[in-house]
């Protein structure tokens, strides 16, 4: 189909594109890599009198390591975090994930910005940014603010950005963890049935820290705390994954769709958790 009619704007400094909503309000809307509203906008699902296109601000682009802390512009691509040295050195768990990111196409389109401030929950680089503990940079009217990955998501496709802020930049700790992202679906280019990310840092034979986020299993990202914690203090043995597992189980709450019943999500769930830690613990 076709949208309805749009003023299109393209411009290339924040201040300017929030000049813009700022003077449209509701009617406006900005565009990342576009990869879901503008499907939206062609069924008519979405009617935005004014487009707002990011594709021209330079200050939202760009990947930095510096003094341990990685920052990547919102515009940055997902094929760029792919290219990128300093992303597979710095945080290659992120490298790892953006390779399972759809497809080539949407990759070399698709933005690090528009993936993570769209709130859904099937989106792969919301739980990754949870597991990291990264923090989001968000520039409205009034200024500036961090908030933190484990705190945007409020409900599927809802999140703690106001109408009238960009996300401009993502930041979070270098890190040198045993890592693994691991993804189940059902096609190439398809959302999850169920991701994890897993963090894990090894102190003898022991895990020393753990963090777990999941995918596509609830109406949220889940960052399950409660799995991580199963885990320190073990050997990362069969008991310790069994606990972190079933940890994991009491923070998810799937919902039956194509992709399967609540019983196969829960279970692939766990059979993909049960792999990243695996993966992790053999990389730390």
């Amino acid at each position: 189909m076709i949208p309805a009619a749009f003023e299109y704007h393209r411009p290339d400094s924040i201040s300017a594109a929030l000049a813009i909503l700022q003077d449209h309000g509701d009617d406006a809307r900005v565009l990342a890599g576009g990869h879901s509203l503008i499907p939206m906008m062609k069924l008519r699902m979405a009617d935005i009198p004014h487009l707002v296109d990011l594709q021209d601000v330079a200050d939202l682009r760009g990947i930095s390591v510096q003094d341990g802390t990685v920052s990547i512009g919102a515009m940055t691509t997902q094929a760029e975090l792919i290219a990128s040295a300093d992303i597979a050195k710095a945080a290659p768990i992120l490298h790892e994930a953006a390779l399972q990111i759809a497809d080539p196409q949407v990759r070399y389109m698709g933005t690090v910005g528009g993936n993570i401030a769209n709130g859904d929950p099937g989106n792969d680089l919301p739980g990754l940014m949870q597991c990291l503990d990264a923090s989001f940079t968000l520039v409205g009217p009034d200024g500036g603010r961090d908030v933190a990955a484990r705190e945007f998501y409020e409900a599927a496709y809802m999140t703690a950005r106001e109408d009238d802020e960009i996300l401009t930049r993502v930041s979070f700790a270098a890190t040198d963890a045993g890592y693994a992202y691991e993804k189940q679906k059902r096609k190439i280019g398809d959302y999850a049935t169920a991701a994890a990310a897993v963090l894990l840092k090894k102190d003898g034979d022991k895990v020393s820290s753990a963090s777990v986020a999941m995918t596509n299993l609830s109406d949220v990202p889940v960052f399950s705390e409660a799995a991580g914690a199963a885990l320190v203090g073990t050997a990362c043995d069969a008991e310790a994954v069994k606990a972190a597992v079933a940890a994991m189980l009491d923070d998810i709450d799937p919902n039956e769709d194509n992709r399967g019943p609540v019983a196969f999500k829960r279970h692939v769930a766990g059979v993909i958790l049960g792999r990243a830690i695996a993966r992790a613990w053999s990389r730390s």
